[in-house]
């Protein structure tokens, strides 16, 4: 078999996985003026690193306490297991606030048009380096906005690998040493009171 097949295997199953989930989903249109109004609103005002921000805190919130009552494990695999957890958690969305949120600006300050430079601006010949053609898009704003998260996602996959995995291995080690100190710290004491009796 070759791979040129195996390829075209793997896509018709791809596609036929997509359009199966494509039709199980119900169609709908939103109708409710109090609706429309609310997904606007989330749209117009809830960037891409709040997104991540709020995605982050329900996590925390959340993902760490299935880690600590999971019974199929000891105590101490549950307290490590959290305490990455925790780790990730922060470590990514850290990450992921501050990329989105550095490249959203970073765009916004090069997607300028030529009128809108001034001659006091820093670094002139690159405030238009993302910009558009005049005349071409309806909101400029949405525009910076999709770029920039477009950029975030790509700076995002080398970030993956060159800042989470480093911090998050450094976050769940500082966690882990916490955690055997307080252990420790309570052996002593019963240690102590074992002495005492």
């Amino acid at each position: 078999m070759s791979i040129s097949s195996i390829s075209n295997r793997i896509s018709n199953v791809s596609a036929s996985v997509t359009q199966g989930i494509a039709n199980v989903v119900p169609k709908m249109t939103v109708k409710s003026d109090r609706a429309n109004r609310v997904i606007g609103w989330i749209g117009d005002k809830i960037s891409s690193p709040q997104n991540r921000l709020i995605l982050g805190v329900s996590a925390l919130m959340s993902q760490p306490f299935i880690d600590l009552y999971n019974r199929k494990v000891d105590e101490d695999t549950r307290k490590v297991s959290a305490a990455r957890t925790v780790a990730k958690i922060i470590a990514g969305t850290a990450t992921g606030v501050l990329i989105r949120s550095g490249c959203i600006h970073a765009i916004d300050a090069f997607t300028k048009y030529p009128s809108q430079i001034t001659p006091d601006m820093k670094f002139k010949k690159l405030r238009s380096l993302f910009a558009p053609s005049e005349g071409i898009l309806d909101s400029l704003t949405q525009y910076k906005k999709s770029l920039g998260t477009i950029i975030s996602l790509v700076v995002m996959v080398f970030t993956n690998f060159l800042i989470d995995a480093p911090l998050t291995k450094f976050l769940t080690n500082k966690f882990v040493d916490r955690i055997n100190e307080k252990k420790q710290q309570a052996n002593s004491v019963k240690t102590k009171e074992a002495a005492n009796e």
